[in-house]
């Protein structure tokens, strides 16, 4: 069972069996084809906040994988304040899902949040055997993060409208394939109940 510190006054936990990742959602979208996946993206974004407080409420930590964009000097809080304050088409995404200071954040250079980056030794830091993927694109950054993620032997949850595509039906084609051969559970984020999910992964 997850390690329940008194002291930590509101920080993530040093332990804890469920962990929600937020991927590639602090995201200008200044490129060919943002402005369309940005209809998508914006409803998706107001679920992903809805289901990070409900989260963090009971302490489960939250991960930002995020992809560098080619930037090897990419700072991610520099990443934020760009599309924060630069009038990025991404502005409306990143107000609603700015991290916050108890929040973990992992830089990737690739489509898996795994590959090349520290996020392997932080889910082992924190001892995690379920992890909740959220963000986009369904069909890219999330299949490829939760194909590793399931070499791993991570139990998956990916909520169906916690996740977006520049084609809805590229997305029903990417869960299909999650729920079948990584098997993940998918489902709506309100139908998720958090504690029910830490008590299995607890066990």
């Amino acid at each position: 069972m997850p390690i329940q510190d008194p002291d930590l006054h509101g920080s993530a936990p040093d332990e804890f069996p469920v962990v929600l990742l937020i991927i590639d959602a602090i995201n200008d979208l200044e490129y060919e084809g943002g402005q369309d996946l940005l209809k998508y993206a914006l409803p998706m974004a107001e679920k992903i906040r809805g289901l990070k407080e409900r989260a963090r409420a009971i302490g489960i930590p939250v991960v930002y994988v995020n992809d560098n964009f080619g930037k090897w000097r990419s700072d991610f809080s520099a990443l934020v304040k760009h599309c924060l304050e630069d009038k990025a088409r991404g502005a409306p995404i990143a107000a609603l899902l700015k991290p916050g200071k108890e929040d973990y954040f992992v830089l990737k250079p690739k489509n898996s949040g795994f590959f090349s980056t520290n996020l392997e030794l932080l889910l082992k830091h924190l001892r995690a055997r379920t992890l909740i993927l959220t963000g986009m694109a369904a069909d890219n950054c999330i299949l490829f993060t939760a194909g590793d993620a399931y070499l791993r032997d991570y139990e998956l949850i990916i909520p169906s409208d916690c996740v977006a595509s520049f084609d809805p039906q590229d997305k029903a084609q990417a869960l299909s394939i999650m729920e079948k051969s990584l098997k993940a559970e998918i489902r709506p984020s309100e139908e998720l109940d958090l504690r029910s999910v830490v008590g299995k992964a607890g066990k």
